[in-house]
């Protein structure tokens, strides 16, 4: 079963659809019990960094999610859930994240050309950088669909791959057992279900 953390933050029905779609067992859920007992968490998120970091801290679900990391259960970030897995965000200030995997978040401002749009909306080449097992479904070069104005710096280590937008910008990260997507996989069809599938089929203890 796949759970779904429910923080008052995300596009929750869309990622269920697309769970349903590759036949996995979706639930949505806040409560520390269902996550305990999850095979695999997916932690969604739009909207702001700050708002979406008090929301988890005031619910007690910022150390649930710890926990379960440390104790090897799968867990995705999804945009800005990628982006709370950090260890800061300057999104309007400087703000705590997750700290699963070292790095912040930093407007692109000023690193894209001038003349590129903020937000990055649309669908880009993923460029793998190692290999993992999120992409077992997929190939280099296959698109996914972005909507973001900020993007993971200082943690070249745990890229896995790459997109393009002016200079190449973080698209998705793992580290052991925590991944993270910059893209939505949910919004990027064929491909995006395939990386759902091989996610939902990795098992406690998997390490990347």
């Amino acid at each position: 079963m796949v759970a779904i953390v429910d923080y008052g933050v995300g596009n929750l029905f869309s990622l269920e659809c697309s769970l349903n779609a590759i036949g996995a067992q979706v639930t949505i859920t806040a409560d520390p019990e269902i996550l305990k007992n999850a095979d695999q968490i997916i932690l969604p998120g739009v909207g702001a960094f700050e708002d979406a970091a008090k929301k988890l801290r005031s619910t007690g679900l910022d150390e649930v999610l710890k926990a379960l990391a440390a104790s090897g259960k799968p867990l995705l970030g999804i945009c800005l859930g990628m982006q709370m897995l950090f260890e800061k965000s300057y999104e309007y200030g400087e703000h705590e994240g997750l700290g699963l995997i070292p790095g912040q978040v930093v407007p692109m401002a000023g690193v894209i050309p001038a003349d590129y749009k903020i937000p990055h909306i649309g669908w880009n080449g993923l460029r793998f950088k190692k290999s993992s097992p999120l992409f077992a479904n997929i190939a280099d070069g296959d698109c996914v669909y972005f909507v973001h104005s900020y993007y993971a710096t200082n943690c070249d280590e745990n890229v896995i791959a790459t997109a393009e937008y002016g200079p190449e910008l973080t698209a998705a990260v793992a580290k052991n057992n925590v991944f993270g997507c910059q893209f939505h996989p949910e919004k990027s069809g064929k491909v995006g279900l395939a990386i759902l599938k091989a996610f939902t089929e990795l098992k406690e203890g998997t390490l990347c």
